[in-house]
């Protein structure tokens, strides 16, 4: 992903003891932007019976910093996702020589 010339964002679904049950690229985009839609981030982690996810996507810019919009986003994934008892563990943004964590930067 880090040398992706468009934005991609995937998914790690996650069961009740934090395996792996899939990994999905969930939408790709443009350089610069990729639409996700929270609603069938929803629908397919009850589809696949998740319990968790981890969020991932790049950043083509190679700076891994979170924007204010993947932070709303972000924020709005887990409140769509928490009705359903689904976490959300963290959203990596990956960058061509780093990354950034939501998580550990406390914006998750």
């Amino acid at each position: 992903m880090a040398f992706e010339e468009r934005e991609q964002f995937r998914i790690l679904f996650l069961d009740r003891k934090n395996r792996l049950l899939t990994d999905e690229v969930q939408q790709e985009g443009t350089v610069d932007h990729a639409t996700v839609y929270p609603r069938e981030i929803a629908r397919r982690s009850i589809e696949l019976n998740a319990t968790a996810l981890i969020l991932v996507h790049n950043h083509p810019s190679g700076d891994p910093t979170p924007s204010r919009a993947d932070i709303t986003m972000t924020a709005e994934i887990v409140a769509a996702l928490k009705a359903d008892g689904v976490v959300v563990h963290d959203h990596i943004v990956i960058a061509r020589d780093s990354h950034a964590s939501l998580r550990a930067l406390s914006c998750l």
